[in-house]
């Protein structure tokens, strides 16, 4: 289990470094366990990241080493669609894991899309 004594930070890690502040972003939810910030490419008018405070490189092994936090993590979705008026006309959440999946940046993170029709398949 990754405990408050073991969680770690990436100072190479594009989102650990938003997360300290050390990039600036535009934050719409944060709390002990998350941080959620919109997306500067939007990909849908809602486009909003939602990622773990400590560095875990995708949601698998967030689902092994720290299960509270994925269970964080998806409260932070749910908090963050409602907030953003999404939650009740729908929403998507979406994980990339591993290059083929095009996760881009190595750090545990669910994108949550809204305000449009989605279409499926995706991309």
């Amino acid at each position: 289990m990754n405990t408050p004594a073991t969680r770690r930070t990436d100072p190479e890690c594009l989102f650990c470094t938003i997360v300290a502040g050390g990039i600036p972003a535009t934050v719409v939810y944060e709390d002990e366990a998350t941080f959620a910030f919109r997306d500067l490419e939007p990909q849908a008018p809602t486009h909003i990241l939602v990622v773990p405070r400590h560095h875990v490189p995708n949601v698998g092994a967030l689902a092994h080493e720290a299960p509270d936090d994925a269970a964080a993590l998806l409260r932070t979705v749910a908090a963050v669609a409602a907030q953003e008026g999404i939650a009740d006309r729908g929403y998507r959440s979406v994980f990339n894991t591993g290059a083929e999946a095009h996760q881009t940046v190595f750090h545990a993170h669910v994108h949550v899309l809204g305000g449009r029709s989605m279409t499926w398949p995706p991309g």
